[in-house]
């Protein structure tokens, strides 16, 4: 019997979203974490925005692609709820979301990269870095996948 994994167990017995879920949805959706950090600011509310995101059609994909992993959050609060029963077919498929919106990620990263001609920039480079882990985490991850499972199982 294999108890290693009881930590992520919460006192119902479900499996607890694990945190760093959480930082990938928060990288996923930056595009979002970034516009509501900029509506905090009185003189100048693009002012953030311009200089995180210099050309606006950048700024409009991070919002597009980052829509998957804010419906994931939202997903995530429900399950955590375990009160709206409904989504529990679309928690079943949020997995397969992830992927899809870490890959739309890689895709928007290649663009960028392809509009700046391929020169370096620390911005990409960070990106290229937590795109690479956001794959590894999602390959590997035995707590992620359970996670995944959990709500569909009851």
């Amino acid at each position: 019997m294999n108890l290693n994994h009881v930590y992520w167990l919460d006192d119902n017995g479900h499996v607890k979203p694990p945190l760093y879920l959480y930082l990938m949805l928060a990288f996923l959706a930056r595009g979002w974490v970034v516009w509501v950090m900029s509506l905090t600011q009185h003189n100048d509310r693009a002012g953030l925005v311009r200089l995180l995101y210099p050309q606006q059609s950048d700024f409009i994909q991070a919002l597009i692609v980052g829509l998957g992993a804010v419906l994931i959050f939202a997903l995530v609060l429900a399950e955590r709820k375990r009160k709206l029963d409904w989504l529990a077919p679309l928690f079943a498929k949020s997995y397969a979301i992830l992927w899809l919106v870490v890959l739309a990620e890689i895709v928007m990263l290649w663009q960028r990269l392809l509009h700046a001609e391929f020169l370096f920039h620390w911005g990409f480079a960070l990106d290229a870095l937590a795109s690479f882990w956001c794959v590894l985490y999602l390959l590997k991850s035995k707590h992620l996948k359970a996670y995944f499972r959990d709500w569909q199982l009851a």
